[in-house]
């Protein structure tokens, strides 16, 4: 197997881990509400929008997140590309589990 063969191995298991925590993060119920691409779908969002954020950040490197922005960002991008649609309240816990294991990472 290949350097690169590897590192996307490595890429789609710490991916794998990522929506793993968020499905456990945000509960049975709102499980049911989302699949595994759909949790794909949302973190790609989450992190394109903490990307454009980062230049906005302050001296100390802090970044203010607004978790209600992103959602209506993820709510805006899904109607506009016909996925979802939803839940306004789900999102909300998919976006906090997000931020929550990126300060894992970070830790």
């Amino acid at each position: 197997m290949s350097s690169i063969d590897n590192e996307i191995l490595l890429g789609a298991e710490e991916d794998a881990k990522e929506v793993a925590f968020i499905l456990n993060y945000i509960g049975q119920e709102n499980r049911e509400k989302f699949t595994e691409d759909d949790i794909y779908y949302c973190i790609d969002i989450i992190l394109e929008e903490l990307d454009k954020m980062e230049s906005k950040a302050d001296a100390d490197g802090f970044i203010d997140i607004d978790v209600e922005e992103l959602v209506k960002v993820i709510e805006k991008k899904a109607k506009k590309e016909e996925m979802g649609p939803y839940d306004h309240d789900a999102l909300i816990l998919i976006v906090e589990a997000e931020l929550d294991y990126n300060e894992q990472l970070e830790d």
